[in-house]
């Protein structure tokens, strides 16, 4: 066919997200194309067929002898692959298949031995390995590739240049939600009480990132591939086969990865082994669970919904993760009770059990967390799925039961740790030790690890960089590739934290020509929230994904320039968009925003284990092996028996701990939890708990013979000199006589908290301003040594702020503190206006909080000074962030990242980023000035937050100021669920009480007008009834609940009202109790829990009952403590 005939319709075909460019251009000019490998060039391979059949345990297999001779049985090895029958031959001869592991001589004298694993399938195909890479050899003209390698820098691109791009591996879309996680919560719980989605909730394994696409399409780490990550990935997947499918696992493992390459797809899963770094407890097993599977052939990546990764795994008996799914409101508010009760002592036992009890559909993983890894949990992710998962997850279990494992109980080869104990010295032979091990049915390939023997030794990897202005610059072919291109140059000019490498593709090594180059480019993300930014810029074109693997193959077609004018691609390729986009613009129903909305809840028991145990078993070992550098798997053996020793000294410790290792067992450490909590003594609040109800006090007074140091953990802008000096005028102070005095930071010289403690100690007695931000924990412990030196107490006053997962502060708050600064005049600091780098400098302050999210922020300030006071800031009702305003916020954040990963805390115009800066300060002050109608209108007026201020200021003074809500969510561990009585409305009944006889003799002698402060209904408790009969609860918290009084039973030791629980919504209220009552007075001595026994005793004789009649209704609040 001659050019010239060729249609101008016809040439637009290449562009088509469905065709194959390469089908077409062979139609037009002869070009070299890239040969297909056997596998890809098959018909496409069907799904593993159901095998519901029972298949027995599979006879002991046994190792053969090393082959004397591999070469020999390389040309029949050569001839079974290329026969349909091989793989059936090779299934069938498997059971005896597995040569023994032998150890050969290091070649240097008195160096250690290393073993050498011979390859998991018959003894022919496993010796073909080291033939079939020599015959790949052969077929490498060394010469000419060294001439291709080195002119490739002088690759011109033209407008002949054309670039057909293959997304092999992405990251799952991250859940950093830019609402504090008390938000989301929120949102889940209405979305889902309204009908428009279901919570999904699994379990967080403690591993490390590894996505597979086939052996063609590789393996990939996080931001990584060709490394030991990526072998150990490969080794372990391969074992799941063996396990999965005894003597089949070969075949099923040739047909697993054509799979993969037909259909693009890859699948993420979680990494699990003792070899990689220690993620908390160190695993009992190396195991991984899948986690995503992701179509990757055109326009967005798929993701596949979870009932659907369900049934890909079931199909392919790979292992799935645990899965518990709530669909009403009360399971889903249920859910967030269950945690808040187990936040601080859940293992994998008590939480699965407990979710197991509230879900409403609960699918056991393919692996128990406690067999294969401990009872030790990082945590849950939750998140927002379609309305039908439920149904959808129902109908997989029925079609799609739980796989048989045909290789449990076999031979299954040395062991992930074996392999790498034996190999421990050098990183390059562990690696090649896993994938001979693993065999070439699973990964035929190992040119992603050891390049090419064919090529010259000192060839790098590593592409010229100009290969990613060559990829920006060349005709697109697809969607996918034009999507990229945009996405690139949204990041490069947005100056987003994120690199671009390249790598020559060694897959693709024979069909590399001067005028077609084959890369993989890794797009390696610096910040979890560049993504969420691109989508801004880009309206949605692509998910929020943090990391791309991307075949490039770069080519040229002579004289296509006269044949398809530019705008023609441009024209045919927004058609595409239009196409594409018009029909994902939404995920099963639910708005973009919304279809993305994930948590992560942490336990304490992992952070303890983590960060505890890093710092105590790190001592230990230090002590041991001094300061050499160890290995890991040298420190997790050592830390391990650790931590169990360091549990088994106090029980506070094994609290600490958690369940660490096999000697800690789920049950005793639960117990010792438990046992100092009583059924109704943990009213009394702990050090550092909330308090009991919402309208009690958290404080001590401040004796008046003591100071106070109010400070400000802030930005600048956040008004704290201001609100300084409205104290200092005001009549009266705080309510005291003690003298106030204020030090403002711009004004001192020097260091100023050390002048702060020299002020202190001369008058120790007064309150002290402490005007200047204290952003760090470095400054608090300063405060805390001030308070203890000189007999202070501090209280921080912060500005309200809903704050994000990874900050204190909000965009908007920062916008206002922006603009706060941009309109100052003269300001002591020179801060204002005329500072050509302010933007800048609250950058750098608002960085200082990073990796708090707002919860964390406010409950370590908590914890630490027992006192909260919040500034108001931002109106509640206010409207959303301007887009404009938000991206240059964000873009001014990327900027600092970057300046502050180069050049550390240089200013900004020293660095290689100065010009960046300048036009960036400019824009933003355009961009805020433009907006200053908006900024002005979402601001809580100045007086009103002074007054807000001054009242909680007086409160701390007086000792009566509320707990924070974040505090009880940390630091107040659910463990009952309760309603709460207002003492006014109880002491309102007594006079009814006072008509008995012997009750008004009781109250006059027991003065229980004048003790009653607090009382309550339990509910459930614990330790009693389970955690989940407590958070059963959720669904009513913070509701009013009518309680009638039925009876007053009392004796010498007790008193208590005997009632009756009313309704919320319809929906009764009932206590697990046997007996609902509100004990309102216990005799010294007695624990309060005993007022359970007054029904007893009055039928003993030993109490009476004085029946109230008419009954007395009040109402109380339903919360948890």
């Amino acid at each position: 066919m001659s050019l010239s005939s060729t249609s101008t319709s016809s040439l637009l075909l290449l562009l088509s997200p469905r065709g194959n460019p390469r089908r077409l251009l062979p139609l037009l000019l002869p070009l070299r194309l890239s040969s297909s490998s056997s596998s890809a060039a098959a018909a496409a391979t069907a799904m593993p067929p159901r095998r519901d059949r029972h298949h027995g345990k599979q006879p002991q297999q046994q190792w053969k002898p090393k082959a004397t001779d591999p070469a020999a049985a390389a040309p029949a090895v050569v001839a079974a692959a290329s026969s349909p029958a091989s793989s059936t031959s090779s299934s069938a001869d498997f059971a005896g298949g597995v040569e023994r592991m032998t150890i050969s001589p290091s070649p240097q004298g008195g160096a250690s031995q290393v073993w050498v694993p011979r390859g998991y399938a018959t003894s022919a195909s496993s010796s073909s390995s080291s033939s079939s890479a020599a015959a790949a050899e052969q077929r490498i003209d060394a010469e000419k590739l060294s001439r291709v390698f080195k002119a490739a820098p002088n690759f011109e691109v033209d407008n002949n240049t054309f670039i057909q791009s293959q997304i092999r591996a992405t990251f799952y879309p991250k859940f950093e939600n830019e609402k504090s996680d008390q938000e989301t919560r929120t949102r889940m719980i209405e979305m889902v009480s309204h009908g428009l989605a279901t919570l999904e909730v699994t379990l967080k394994h403690s591993g490390s990132l590894f996505m597979y696409a086939g052996h063609h399409g590789g393996a990939y780490a996080k931001n990584s591939f060709g490394n030991i990550y990526t072998a150990v990935g490969v080794f372990v997947l391969g074992r799941l086969f063996r396990e999965a499918w005894g003597k089949e696992a070969p075949r099923m493992q040739e047909e697993f990865n054509v799979f993969l390459e037909k259909n693009c797809i890859s699948i993420s899963m979680e990494l699990v082994t003792a070899v990689l770094g220690d993620h908390g407890q160190r695993p009992k097993d190396d195991y991984a669970v899948i986690t995503a599977v992701t179509e990757l052939g055109h326009g967005k990546p798929k993701f596949y919904s979870t009932p659907e990764v369900i049934e890909f795994c079931r199909k392919w008996r790979l292992p799935t993760n645990h899965v518990w799914l709530f669909s009403t409101r009360k399971s889903a508010s249920s859910f967030f009770a269950a945690y808040d009760a187990l936040c601080e002592e859940g293992t994998a036992t008590s939480v699965c059990k407990a979710l197991d009890e509230i879900a409403d559909v609960a699918v056991p993983g393919s692996k128990d967390h406690v067999k294969v890894q401990g009872e030790i949990l990082e945590g849950l992710v939750a998140r927002i799925v379609s309305r039908e998962s439920s149904v959808q997850i129902e109908e997989v279990l029925r079609n799609y039961p739980l796989p048989p494992l045909d290789g449990v109980g076999s031979d299954l080869g040395p062991s992930l740790r074996e392999i790498c104990a034996a190999n421990r010295s050098d990183e390059k032979q562990q690696i090649k030790a896993l994938l001979e091990n693993v065999g070439p049915s699973m990964c035929p390939d190992h040119s992603d690890w050891f390049g090419c023997s064919g090529l010259d030794d000192h060839q790098s990897p590593s592409a010229n960089r100009s290969v990613v202005t060559k990829f920006l610059q060349a005709h697109p072919t697809d969607y996918t590739t034009k999507k990229l291109q945009e996405m690139i140059r949204v990041m490069k000019q947005r100056n987003f934290p994120a690199a671009f490498k390249c790598y020559w593709n060694y897959h693709k090594i024979d069909s590399l020509s001067n005028d077609s180059l084959y890369y993989k480019m890794v797009i390696h993300v610096l910040s979890d929230s560049v993504f969420r930014r691109y989508q801004q810029e880009m309206r949605l074109t692509y998910v929020s994904l943090l990391g791309f693997f991307v075949d490039v193959n770069l080519f040229k077609v002579n004289n296509m320039k006269s044949s398809i004018p530019s705008e023609d691609i441009d024209t045919s390729l927004k058609n595409i968009n239009g196409a594409l986009d018009s029909n994902s613009s939404a995920k099963d129903g639910l708005a973009d925003e919304d279809s993305n909305l994930m948590v992560k809840l942490k336990f304490l028991t992992y952070k303890a284990d983590e960060e505890l145990g890093n710092i105590s078993k790190a001592v230990y070992i230090r002590r041991k092996y001094g300061n050499k550098p160890l290995s890991s798997s040298t420190y997790l053996s050592e830390a391990e028996p650790f931590l169990e020793q360091y549990a088994k000294r106090s029980p506070e410790n094994q609290a600490l701990i958690g369940a660490a290792g096999d000697l800690v067992q789920t049950e005793n450490f639960l117990a010792i939890l438990e046992a100092k909590r009583d059924e109704e003594g943990d009213l009394q609040a702990e050090r550092g708990t909330a308090p009991p109800s919402p309208t009690s006090t958290s404080l001590d007074v401040v004796p008046k013979a003591e100071g106070l140091i109010v400070f400000f953990p802030g930005i600048p802008g956040c008004a704290k000199s201001a609100l300084c000096k409205e104290i200092l005028t005001t009549p009266g102070g705080l309510g005291d006589n003690r003298p106030l005095h204020s030090l403002m930071g711009d004004l001192i010289k020097g260091r100023y908290w050390q002048k702060v403690a020299d002020e202190r100690k001369k008058k120790p007695f007064r309150i002290t301003l402490a005007d200047k931000n204290a952003p760090n924990e470095e400054v608090w412990r300063q405060i805390e040594d001030m308070c203890r030196t000189t007999k202070a107490a501090a209280v921080p006053v912060i500005p309200d702020s809903e704050g994000t997962d990874s900050n204190p502060f909000s965009l908007d708050a920062l916008a206002v503190f922006m603009f706060r600064v941009l309109q100052r005049v003269n300001h002591p600091g020179n801060l204002d206006k005329a500072s050509p780098n302010a933007g800048y400098v609250l950058l750098m302050f608002y960085n200082l909080y990073d990796g708090k999210s707002r919860r964390e922020f406010e409950s370590e300030l908590y914890e630490r000074f027992g006192s909260l006071v919040k500034m108001p800031l931002l109106k509640p009702d206010r409207a959303p962030l301007p887009d404009e305003v938000k991206a240059i916020l964000d873009e001014g954040i990327s900027l600092f990242r970057l300046h502050q990963s180069r050049h550390g805390r240089a200013e900004p115009s020293k660095g290689a980023y100065a010009k960046e800066w300048a036009q960036w300060e400019k824009r933003l002050r355009q961009v805020l000035f433009a907006y200053t109608d908006y900024l002005n209108s979402i601001q809580v007026p100045f007086d009103f937050a002074v007054k807000e201020v001054l009242e909680q200021l007086k409160s701390v003074a007086k000792g009566d100021l509320k707990t924070p809500d974040t505090a009880k969510r940390k630091f107040g561990n659910i463990v009952f669920a309760a309603v709460t009585l207002p003492p006014a409305d109880i002491l309102g009944a007594l006079p009814k009480l006072a008509e008995d006889t012997d009750a008004n003799k009781f109250l006059n002698n027991t003065k229980l007008a004048d003790n009653l402060t607090k009382a309550h209904v339990t509910l459930a408790h614990k330790r009693v009834h389970g955690v989940a009969a407590v958070s059963s609860y959720g669904v009513y918290q913070n509701h009013q609940v009518p309680v009638i009084f039925n009876a007053f039973l009392f004796s010498d030791k007790m008193a208590a009202l005997e009632v009756e629980l009313g309704t919320v919504n319809g929906e009764k209220i009932a206590s697990r109790n046997d007996w609902p009552h509100a004990t309102l007075w216990t005799a010294p001595g007695v624990a309060p829990k005993e007022a359970n026994t007054l029904p007893q005793l009055v039928t003993e004789g030993k109490a009476k009952r004085v029946a109230i009649d008419p009954p007395i209704t009040i109402s109380g609040v339903l919360d948890f403590y």
